[in-house]
């Protein structure tokens, strides 16, 4: 089994490839590739296949949702596990809705992610309990176009960045983020980010 590990963290990249070595016995031949960034998993998931992707959700360049929708988008055969820190109820239905396979906490114990990652490989989907139940209730009012605007913005680049960065005008960048503004209810681009990395839509 080949698994791409993409974790921007060396100390919990390095514990991560060490455990998933010391249980390859109950998971068979594996071969993992390390990438520190989301950037690199997209570049190693262009030029090679994998059996399984285990990712981070928040790392520089292309988050662990990005690459799980762009495997979606490729009907890539590739399974996503997704290890967080963080179990904000946007990011679990946004992962769900990319067809990702397993939603874990990284202080899961060890073997809660060996079970998931066979159970995961057998087709089958595994989400924390705890993460799961935090998903039910609210609505994510971002589309797309608006999420990506707003995370760009929430990095501290201007309009016109932003526009060049999407490929669009600077007027549609203004009505991406002044929609997303309104959607929050918040008082300016800062605000909205915050707002809306707290519940995990960005």
């Amino acid at each position: 089994m080949k698994i791409l590990l993409a974790e921007d963290q060396a100390m919990v990249r390095g514990a991560l490839a060490a455990l998933l070595t010391l249980a390859c016995d109950s998971l068979n031949e594996i071969e993992i590739v390390e990438v520190e960034d989301g950037d690199k998993a997209m570049q190693q998931l262009k030029t090679d296949s994998f059996d399984l992707l285990l990712t981070d959700i928040e790392m520089p360049g292309k988050s662990g949702l990005e690459l799980s929708q762009w495997l979606q988008q490729q009907r890539s055969q590739t399974k996503v596990i997704i290890l967080t820190t963080f179990g904000r109820a946007g990011y679990i239905k946004r992962a769900l809705e990319y067809g990702v396979g397993g939603f874990l906490l990284k202080d899961a114990p060890s073997e809660d992610l060996i079970n998931a990652i066979k159970q995961v490989m057998a087709g089958k989907r595994v989400i924390d309990p705890e993460l799961a139940f935090t998903a039910i209730g609210e609505i994510d009012p971002l589309n797309d176009k608006e999420r990506r605007a707003l995370r760009l913005a929430s990095e501290g680049l201007s309009t016109s960045d932003i526009a060049s960065q999407l490929f669009i005008a600077e007027g549609t960048v203004r009505n991406y983020l002044s929609e997303a503004i309104s959607k929050l209810n918040a008082s300016n681009r800062i605000d909205a980010a915050r707002i809306a990395k707290q519940k995990g839509w960005l």
